[in-house]
């Protein structure tokens, strides 16, 4: 059994002040292996990022299901869902959403803190952590003294304190320079070696190829996919450089 399932997933929204609807997902189907690194590409407006959302129960789907670990998402009641985000899903973020008045510690530790961790056990978490993630000289720092790419390493720290089931990464790379988007994609594929499970949103070719397998979305739904196989990173980069060249070629909604 997979560990994440979507099927039939759907999204329309619909304006406040009318009844003109945009549908964002039309029938996604796929899933993701225990253990695997997967990325999902597709142009602005193709529906990637509500696809995440939907996935992280930050949003609603209109029809269809997520499963995780064959249990459907949306039998969670409302005031579980804070908790279940905390303990089963990591989150990594394009703008960190680190917050400058806790230190580097205070900000790995805060999920653990609000899920009421005993202080021993997050102690014994954290130092492994920040230790293969090179920011153990930092950790009393705030976040307006480090780099962006430190912030960024902080994020992933965060995101694996709780040891969620999946890492939901959304344009990790995004506000990083190519030497911080290169050490931290190492550090991603590093830490799904280990067999930590990652789906990650992206419009980086390079960020991408690090992935082992990418599906690519347009006007809502997922059309094509490609694996990595024994392909080094630069000859999957070229591949994923081909099929969105295909995409863009056959053009797509302008949304």
């Amino acid at each position: 059994m997979a560990l994440l399932e979507i099927k039939n997933l759907k999204k329309v929204y619909t304006a406040r002040f009318s009844n003109q609807q945009t549908e964002a997902l039309s029938t996604v189907n796929f899933s993701v292996e225990k253990g695997e690194f997967v990325s999902i590409m597709g142009e602005s407006g193709s529906g990637k990022t509500t696809l995440l959302n939907i996935i992280s129960t930050l949003d609603e789907a209109t029809g269809g299901e997520v499963y995780l670990d064959g249990k459907p998402l949306s039998n969670i009641k409302d005031k579980e869902i804070s908790a279940f985000r905390r303990n089963t899903l990591g989150f990594v973020f394009q703008d960190f959403n680190l917050l400058d008045n806790f230190t580097i510690k205070d900000n790995i530790l805060l999920p653990l803190v609000l899920s009421k961790t005993p202080v021993a056990e997050m102690e014994e978490r954290l130092i492994p952590i920040v230790r293969k993630l090179g920011i153990e000289a930092h950790i009393n720092k705030y976040p307006y003294e480090v780099s962006g790419g430190q912030k960024q390493r902080v994020a992933v720290a965060r995101a694996l304190i709780t040891q969620p089931k999946i890492i939901l990464a959304d344009e990790p790379t995004g506000a990083l320079d190519s030497k911080a988007s290169q050490n931290l994609m190492e550090i991603l594929k590093g830490i799904n070696e280990t067999g930590q499970t990652i789906l990650m949103v992206t419009h980086s070719t390079r960020a991408a190829s690090f992935s082992s397998r990418v599906l690519f979305i347009r006007d809502g739904s997922v059309y094509h996919e490609i694996y990595r196989g024994e392909q080094t990173s630069d000859e999957f980069m070229e591949r994923i450089s081909q099929s969105l060249t295909v995409l863009s070629s056959r053009g797509g909604k302008d949304e």
